[in-house]
């Protein structure tokens, strides 16, 4: 018993180091989008391919990922996984050296392809390590270190690459082509020092995995027929309409998500809140989260109310931020753009288990569509930079966009996670 429980915390530690690194990766971007808009001179639509080309990797390489873990085993998979995100890191060096906007977004999908890889093996790890009605306490904990690392980093980027934002901006006002041409060469070039020490720290990390005590999801197949409901007699995946239903619903609420942490400073701005404080506004979307994990997650889930009824509370939520944001202006809307950071907290926690409970023998499989369902950070976001271009004197209307979103959550937690699977004698 102690053997077990030494060996159920080191794995939590391990795997908690790991999304305090996806945390710390993901929302680099709420920085990036801001900055690469000033120095590669794009517009909002354009800007949130930032977004788009970091999240696209998700759907793109959640099955090859699946693959690749097959092949090398789980710890020499996340070792993998790690060298490939520093690989992308390292391609912003050239990116920033000749102020390439395409070179940044392949660096970008690069490392949105490594963390594809240690996400593919971690969720269903910290979901199946333990009883499925506590499996949103867990992820809970998981998110929390997630969301400290996601406020975190674009402070500690900010101060780097856009520690002067207005004053820069101000000045290029008055700046002739050559001269500006050399300003903002010198603010893309910013971006080297800290991508090449996020690779450095990235290349050391993996080995370390590689030879951490985690133990290999691999040869613990008795966890999962133990905490995973089984279906044996469902023939294919497509069977669980359960299942496909929580890959809309994750899909649907991972743009909300990046919707409300990626584009709030570019809202502020818009909304004429200088980038000193506006760049902060990510970080305190994070905060909200954090504080939503703690209250909801782990102090009300499941004590008070289950993971199902936590998720519908979230939607509605959602929804009733995004509305007050909407018909207000000012500070006062991105504070309730901010709330949707509280909203959202256990969404993603609270989904998952839902998601993959009952799929039995397909587990795998469920787990890779629901990463590939992370791809909703790479399309939803480019509708609000759309609507924030059309609304350009109302850039609030852009989140009606989010309405939808949290309607599909609501659903899931109310009838969609409960569907019944097409059964057919094996």
């Amino acid at each position: 018993m102690f053997s077990k429980n030494k060996q159920f915390l080191t794995s939590m530690i391990i795997i908690g180091v790991l999304f305090f690194l996806f945390g710390f990766i993901t929302w680099l971007n709420g920085i990036l989008i801001p900055y690469l808009k000033i120095a590669c001179e794009i517009n909002n639509l354009q800007s949130l391919m930032v977004a788009s080309s970091f999240y696209i990797a998700y759907f793109v390489m959640a099955i090859p990922s699946g693959w690749v873990l097959k092949k090398t085993g789980f710890k020499k998979g996340m070792m993998v996984g790690l060298w490939v995100m520093a690989i992308g890191a390292l391609i912003f060096i050239p990116a920033a050296s000749v102020r390439s906007f395409p070179l940044f977004l392949f660096g970008l999908f690069v490392m949105g392809t490594g963390l594809t890889i240690l996400q593919t093996s971690s969720n269903p790890y910290i979901t199946i390590i333990g009883p499925v009605e506590t499996a949103a306490s867990r992820i809970s904990i998981m998110g929390i270190c997630n969301k400290v690392a996601g406020a975190l980093a674009p402070l500690i980027l900010a101060y780097f690459i856009l520690n002067d934002g207005d004053s820069f901006v101000q000045s290029l006002a008055t700046m002739g082509t050559e001269e500006k041409t050399i300003a903002l060469d010198a603010l893309a070039s910013r971006a080297i020092a800290p991508y090449s020490v996020i690779a450095i720290s990235l290349f050391l990390l993996g080995i370390m995995m590689r030879y951490s005590p985690l133990p290999d999801i691999e040869s613990e197949n008795n966890i999962e027929t133990e905490n995973i409901s089984s279906n044996a007699d469902v023939a294919s995946i497509f069977h669980l309409p359960h299942l496909w239903m929580g890959v809309i619903a994750l899909f649907f609420y991972v743009g909300a998500e990046v919707i409300a942490g990626d584009t709030i400073i570019r809202y502020g701005m818009l909304l004429g809140i200088d980038i000193a404080q506006a760049k902060v506004f990510t970080s305190y979307t994070l905060f909200a989260m954090i504080v939503g994990y703690i209250l909801i997650g782990l102090i009300l889930v499941p004590r008070v109310i289950s993971q199902r009824v936590a998720l519908i509370l979230s939607a509605v939520l959602g929804i009733v931020f995004t509305l007050a944001a909407i018909f207000t202006t000012g500070i006062t809307s991105v504070f309730f753009i901010v709330l949707l950071g509280l909203a959202n907290a256990i969404v993603w926690p609270a989904i998952w288990p839902l998601a993959i409970h009952n799929t039995g023998k397909h587990i795998k499989m469920a787990s890779s569509l629901l990463i590939m369902a992370i791809a909703g950070g790479a399309t939803i976001p480019l509708v609000w930079g759309a609507l924030a271009d059309h609304f350009a004197g109302q850039p609030q209307n852009a989140y009606w966009i989010c309405i939808p979103c949290y309607l599909m959550i609501f659903y899931f937690g109310m009838w969609g996670y409960k569907l019944k699977p097409r059964k057919t004698l094996q």
